[in-house]
């Protein structure tokens, strides 16, 4: 069924609507899964351990899901996501151990997964390919919102006065699940009959693994997003350590995360005349280097005034990461296995997510709580590394027809969907 209401993009305004609901139920859980494990007892090894958990089911289960969406329908993982996260959010609010905790977690982790598989595909299916930078920026725009609203949230509600911060985080991952469900209400008709049925006639075979990580572009790009997505993690999970060390109370934590959001979101609504201006590769090279720069800085015991502008400009250089890495995977790999190819860098994601912040609770166990950022730093100045090489920004060039492409058998709808511009 082809989307005729307005331009053509009301499923892409419906999905980002969608992901705000899902990011900021998982935003707002996140600092409240470690405020809860810091009144259970976590030191900052375990809090590592718990945020590693939870992308470790993600990890194994990510390309099994790809290979599905490329065959078939990228709807229905939707609200299996949702379901999972509320799950995982309610279920760990309730938890009474660290190890429980961190089985729930990732659960969370599961959900979030199947969400963003099926809907990163959604808008990779359904999306023109001169319209691919922009929907993908939309698109991510409803995490950076979700994002915003999920860490003040989770900051308002938790209060560490008087021993009370196990039962506030609790309070904050019940109304986690609660916003996770509200997602349901905008994923009516989001995915287009005619695009799932010929994705289900036009990939029979299925693209090796192997062959797809060989394509040229794919490996930058899942690395590129590897390290932007492990600097928001760990931003997450460590600013309220960062916090309880430096004295700054739970809801400055909530509003300096926030203000971070903000600016990815203030990012990726200019992104369109930023690529014009710079081209992808200088784009992704110059705030991969910023990034890299300012995350080590936040080591730094800097007064809270100068650490909000850090966050803010680190916000505004991590908001370019994730929309273009999307784009450069999606046109590099073989169009017979874009979701796949897609899961693959959802996996890399998940694997910087469970090494990173083990990794991260190693380093701050040795070295101090501020140390884990240093090594993002690192980490993003490689992924700089990458960019300027080009990898990064390489758009390669497709001869004759694209098979992911939908076209009703009375010829192309004539909506913004399927026009193409160029």
């Amino acid at each position: 069924m082809t989307d005729t209401t307005g331009p053509g993009r009301s499923w892409l305004l419906r999905l980002v609507i969608a992901f705000a609901f899902a990011q900021g139920a998982v935003s707002m859980a996140r600092p409240a899964v470690s405020y809860r494990a810091l009144a259970l007892g976590a030191d900052e090894r375990a809090i590592g351990v718990i945020t590693g958990v939870y992308a470790l089911l993600p990890l194994f289960a990510a390309v099994p899901l790809g290979r599905r969406t490329d065959h078939g329908r990228c709807a229905p993982l939707l609200p299996i996501g949702v379901v999972l996260i509320a799950g995982g959010c309610m279920l760990s609010g309730r938890a009474g151990s660290l190890s429980a905790m961190a089985a729930w977690s990732g659960v969370m982790g599961l959900g979030h997964l199947c969400f963003v598989i099926g809907a990163q595909s959604i808008v990779a299916r359904q999306s023109a390919p001169a319209e691919q930078d922009r929907n993908f920026g939309h698109f991510t725009i409803g995490a950076s919102l979700g994002q915003l609203i999920g860490p003040i949230a989770a900051g308002y509600l938790i209060s560490e006065r008087d021993g009370a911060m196990g039962r506030t985080s609790a309070l904050a991952l019940t109304v986690s699940a609660v916003v996770a469900a509200l997602s349901l209400g905008s994923l009516w008709r989001i995915e287009h009959r005619t695009a799932a049925a010929h994705r289900g006639r036009a990939s029979d075979a299925k693209v090796p693994v192997g062959g797809i990580l060989r394509t040229r572009g794919v490996p930058a790009g899942i690395f590129i997003s590897l390290a932007v997505l492990s600097a928001t993690d760990i931003l997450t999970a460590y600013l309220p350590v960062v916090g309880e060390h430096r004295g700054i109370a739970p809801a400055t934590v909530g509003l300096l995360l926030s203000l971070r959001a903000a600016a990815t979101i203030a990012c990726r609504l200019v992104m369109t005349p930023l690529l014009r201006a710079r081209g992808r590769a200088a784009l992704l090279t110059s705030t991969c280097l910023t990034a890299g720069v300012l995350c080590a800085a936040i080591a730094l015991p800097v007064p809270v005034g100068v650490l909000a502008l850090m966050l803010a400009v680190l916000g505004f250089c991590l908001g370019a990461g994730q929309p273009l890495s999307m784009t450069t995977v999606v046109r590099a790999a073989p169009a017979a296995a874009r979701s796949t190819a897609l899961a693959l860098r959802l996996t890399g994601n998940r694997l910087g997510q469970v090494a990173t912040p083990a990794a991260a609770g190693l380093v701050a166990g040795v070295a101090g709580t501020a140390a884990p950022f240093v090594m993002l730093g690192v980490l993003l100045v490689a992924a700089a590394g990458l960019g300027a090489r080009g990898e990064g920004g390489r758009t390669p060039r497709r001869e004759g027809p694209d098979p992911d492409r939908a076209v009703p058998a009375d010829g192309p709808a004539r909506t913004g969907l399927n026009r193409n511009p160029t």
